[in-house]
């Protein structure tokens, strides 16, 4: 099974995405930046020509690195903005003022770097080292796109980590690190301390270090201080000191929200995504940007509101169908789904959500599904398209049943028919009609939520997906 089509009518788009996908996967790196600053050496160091926003953590790099985006373009920067994972296509990940790169500009930045690239696999494997890796790849075409645009200020995610991650042949102008907890922990340590010193890496001298809130602040906050201490930062701002969300409130389509920095306080600001977490996200981006953005003081409170207010992430509590409402959502530990949780107990008043999960099998499993059991009247669990780290449908059953009990637990193994019988459900218990106060939830990783965002945007709105009858006929 196989959700992957980078694009259907673009051949040759499939076939660099093919080449690129040999190399070691983005979960399985060497802990070295050698063959990056190989690269970056040959290339003449693309990178030194814009100003970077870096973003790590745990939870919200995407979206905090998206608003970032946002406002730095809204003051008529040219911007750069990298970001994964994608949910369906790869060039998601690479953005040039606000547009991710065309199908056919992509293959062409894969064509000016690629001998480059081959060139640091030669030499590394001489030495016994690895090939360059999947991410290392896509990070050194962003860095080329970034200086071939060219852009002024690039927003950079890491991909994992931080230290040791690709990304981090950076030196950022402001280093976000938002909150820190236990998430791939067989790469980056068993405990937040030691998740926090890689987190700590993309600290470099004369950056602004922004930090969002700290669920383990009493272990984190020390190790984070210290190393800005050690390198020399210029500044660190925190959330709850230096920085602050003032008030929000829920609001039509996101929420409403006052936010202070150490420039000024920006009264009433529309910020277009649902939760609290979101709010200190968007804190975290407005300071960063006032770090680069070229203007003394506060920023403008009208382009503020006009960046924040049109910023949506797919895959991130994103509605994405209504009559049922169908949400779908990457989150995939323990924190991102409190944050969901929190964001739909506040915003949505469903008495029935019938949950579709599918879950890597290197993630808490039983945890998370314990944090959404409150919230969710049923869960059809399933298996998405990523087959190497997919937990099986019938492993993640068993866990499913010691959390829900086996009442509220159903086995179905396509994501389609998953997705399917969950509406089936809730259409079943509509009396009215108007699928009011009824929905699907379909979590558990950003693999996940990329398969079901493609199913449903694929499929007309009068039929969900096409009967099963007709599925196994194709």
């Amino acid at each position: 099974m196989s959700f992957e089509h980078p694009n259907r009518e673009n051949k040759q788009l499939a076939d660099v995405y093919r080449d690129i996908m040999k190399r070691a996967p983005e979960h399985d790196f060497d802990p070295s930046l050698d063959r990056m600053q190989m690269v970056l050496d040959l290339l003449g160091h693309p990178e030194q020509s814009f100003r970077v926003i870096h973003v790590t953590g745990t939870n919200g790099k995407g979206s905090t690195a998206r608003m970032a985006e946002a406002l730095c373009r809204a003051y008529g920067l040219r911007t750069g903005l990298y970001t994964s994972p994608h949910l369906e296509s790869v060039t998601e990940r690479i953005a040039i003022d606000g547009q991710q790169l065309s199908d056919d500009d992509f293959i062409d930045v894969y064509d000016q770097v690629k001998d480059f690239i081959k060139l640091v696999d030669e030499r590394s494997t001489a030495k016994g080292g690895p090939r360059m890796s999947f991410f290392e790849v896509l990070t050194t075409m962003a860095i080329w796109a970034f200086a071939d645009a060219p852009v002024d200020v690039a927003v950079v995610e890491v991909g994992m980590g931080g230290r040791w991650d690709a990304t981090n042949v950076l030196d950022a102008d402001a280093a976000i690190i938002g909150p820190v907890d236990m998430d791939h922990m067989q790469w980056l340590g068993d405990t937040v301390e030691q998740i926090a010193g890689e987190k700590a890496g993309i600290i470099k001298k004369g950056s602004t270090v922004v930090i969002g809130p700290q669920p383990h602040a009493e272990k984190v906050m020390p190790i984070l201080l210290g190393e800005a201490e050690k390198v020399g930062a210029a500044a660190v701002i925190r959330d709850g000191e230096e920085m602050d969300v003032v008030s929000r409130m829920p609001a039509v389509g996101g929420q409403v929200a006052t936010l202070r920095t150490p420039n000024g306080t920006y009264e009433d600001v529309p910020i277009a995504m649902f939760g609290e977490h979101q709010a200190h996200n968007a804190l975290s981006a407005l300071a960063a940007a006032e770090v680069v953005v070229p203007v003394a003081g506060a920023l403008d409170g009208d382009l503020v509101a006009q960046a924040l207010s049109g910023v949506r992430i797919p895959g991130r509590i994103e509605t994405i169908r209504t009559s049922p409402t169908i949400i779908l959502d990457g989150g995939h530990n323990v924190q991102a789904v409190t944050a969901l949780r929190k964001a739909i107990e506040e915003n949505y008043d469903f008495q029935q959500l019938v949950g579709v999960v599918s879950m890597m099998a290197d993630k808490e499993v039983e945890d998370v599904l314990g944090v959404m059991e409150p919230v969710l009247s049923e869960v059809i669990v399933t298996q998405n398209s990523w087959t190497p780290r997919v937990m099986k449908a019938e492993d993640l059953e068993k866990i499913a049943i010691r959390v829900f009990g086996p009442d509220r637990v159903t086995r179905v193994d396509l994501l389609p028919d998953a997705i399917q019988t969950a509406v089936d459900r809730v259409d079943s218990a509509d009396d009215t009609g108007v699928g009011y106060g009824r929905g699907v939830l379909v979590f558990g990783s950003f693999v996940t939520a990329g398969d079901a965002r493609r199913l449903l945007e694929e499929k007309p709105n009068k039929d969900l997906l096409k009967p099963k009858s007709e599925r196994a006929a194709d």
